[in-house]
């Protein structure tokens, strides 16, 4: 059995439904069939405070978070599109992450070199790819394997307010690209569970 955690990086918390929450659940879903279990955080939940540091203290809630992440194989990051880029919280969740680049595991490995991530972007504007260029190259960074088109997103027609949770169905693209998506995440997260990176 592998662990997947999917980070919803939306600016709206609970209780307010989230598109991220949809995607996130529907790429939970895809993976289940490999065997892998998993769960959805919405960030904006929790007081993450800012900062580069596993822990900022005074209350910081991203030890909690860090420790989920930590557990699972597989990190699915999911964020809006807003004004063109990634949400706020989704880009303090990169700089949280940063403090994992000189993280090693007991062979000297980087903490983060066995797990996978993917990335899953939606809004009613463009952005989507730049968004995931920048967040592959930042989990890269980190440690984290991409898998072959580990990227899904949609984009709702522009100047619109259609959200993604509002559609009648799911585009068949978008099913099809979250299918390939979690085949591969599944399939990587095995290989390296099975055949780590080399240590130094």
């Amino acid at each position: 059995m592998l662990r997947a955690l999917a980070l919803n990086c939306t600016l709206k918390p609970s209780p307010a439904e989230s598109s991220g929450d949809l995607m996130a659940r529907q790429v939970l879903d895809a993976l289940a069939p490999y065997d892998v279990e998993g769960e959805i955080v919405r960030v904006v939940d929790f007081d993450v405070k800012p900062g580069v540091e596993a822990d900022m203290g005074d209350g910081d809630e991203w030890p909690g978070i860090r420790d989920k992440i930590m557990a699972a194989e597989i990190l699915v990051f999911t964020t809006p599109t807003w004004m063109g880029h990634m949400s706020s919280v989704a880009q303090r969740v990169l700089e949280r992450l940063d403090a994992e680049l000189s993280a090693t595991d007991d062979e000297g490995r980087p903490v983060l070199a066995g797990k996978v991530a993917v990335v899953a972007v939606l809004g009613n504007e463009d952005g989507a790819h730049a968004i995931i260029a920048d967040t592959y190259q930042a989990l890269g960074d980190v440690g984290f394997s991409i898998p072959s088109q580990g990227g899904v997103y949609w984009n709702g027609e522009a100047m619109h307010t259609t959200d993604y949770k509002d559609l009648p169905e799911t585009p068949e693209k978008v099913a099809s690209t979250t299918q390939t998506l979690a085949r591969h995440a599944a399939h990587l997260a095995k290989v390296l569970r099975d055949q780590p990176y080399p240590a130094p």
